[in-house]
């Protein structure tokens, strides 16, 4: 007989959730399937999981902001220390690798976090929340989830919270690695892990945000053709930081590199990222001619982001903040 284990599911709404005309997979409202509702589309549970359950919000995930994403870090990491052996969570797939990633580097546990979702609503001819769903229990439970981060379990495949993006906007297989590939795959409710993230996550992060109530303003800006460099005065004016969602290996004009730094007095950090989706944006002399220009590495726009916002509540420092993108 399986040992026992107990799995909390937090549902926050989306798609997974959501209802429309029967049969259909557009015009549906997102999060509005109660929790109850939800959990009876799946097939039964095996006797050895025990699943509770809390409601967290029923939203689309585009309405998710810092502070949602504070009050859910808070909450799993009060669990993590009861008789609690991994978290599910259910999220709009739009925003999903963005929560993902922030709560890879904010969790204070190594126990399981799997988030999961749906591309289809509830009430569409094969809807695919069930599936992911049942399979992001099973992951849950499993003792090789354990100490891998955050994880996103979805279509079939297992994905690292550090480098999962969503790079479909239809499709149920929505979200893939991008270069790095995925860290294993789900049948039914088996696991078989064949990769894993060497990024430093959970509870080996520098991060705490337990007394946090808002995260530092980081904006990210898109270069584009003709682009204004006066534009970085504007978001400079209003955020801690910027991240510049760039051409090829994080370009821009030299109008905007001499901008950047004039910045650089001004405690402004910037982030080097890349609007393509694949490869590495390293450091580049001919861009970084500043020490407040950073590369992001393998992180794109959203992620990083994330991770300026929350260096900045540890250091101020150009230096610190570019090992900081090397190591997360």
């Amino acid at each position: 007989m399986k040992k026992s284990c107990h799995i909390h599911l937090l549902t926050t709404g989306g798609t997974i959730a959501g209802k429309g005309q029967v049969g259909k997979t557009s015009g549906y409202q997102a999060g509005s399937l109660s929790t109850d509702r939800l959990l009876e589309t799946l097939p039964p549970l095996p006797p050895h999981i025990h699943l509770s359950m809390e409601q967290i919000c029923s939203i689309d995930s585009n309405e998710v902001d810092d502070h949602l994403w504070l009050s859910l870090v808070r909450r799993i990491n009060e669990l993590a220390s009861t008789d609690i052996d991994g978290f599910v969570i259910t999220h709009g797939t739009d925003i999903m690798d963005e929560t993902a990633y922030f709560l890879n580097l904010t969790v204070k546990t190594e126990k399981p976090v799997i988030l999961t979702g749906a591309m289809r609503p509830s009430t569409a001819a094969s809807a695919d929340g069930p599936l992911n769903l049942y399979q992001a229990i099973h992951l849950a439970s499993r003792p090789e989830a354990a100490g891998k981060g955050v994880l996103v379990c979805f279509c079939d495949s297992i994905y690292s919270g550090r480098d999962v993006q969503k790079v479909n906007t239809y499709k149920t297989d929505a979200f893939n690695e991008q270069d790095l590939s995925c860290l294993g795959y789900m049948r039914d409710e088996e696991c078989y892990f064949m990769n894993q993230s060497l990024a430093v996550h959970t509870t080996a992060s520098c991060f705490d945000v337990s007394e946090l109530t808002a995260l530092p303003r980081v904006d990210v800006l898109s270069f584009y053709a003709g682009a204004p460099a006066d534009a970085l005065d504007y978001y400079a004016a209003h955020a801690r930081g910027i991240v510049i969602a760039g051409t090829g290996s994080g370009n821009y004009s030299s109008a905007w590199k001499n901008k950047i730094a004039e910045l650089e007095p001004h405690g402004i950090p910037v982030v080097r990222a890349s609007r393509i989706g694949h490869g590495i944006v390293s450091r580049d002399p001919h861009f970084e001619a500043s020490a407040n220009c950073i590369p992001s590495y393998t992180l794109p726009p959203q992620k990083a982001r994330i991770l300026l916002s929350l260096a900045l509540t540890v250091t101020n420092s150009y230096d610190e903040i570019e090992q900081i993108f090397r190591k997360y």
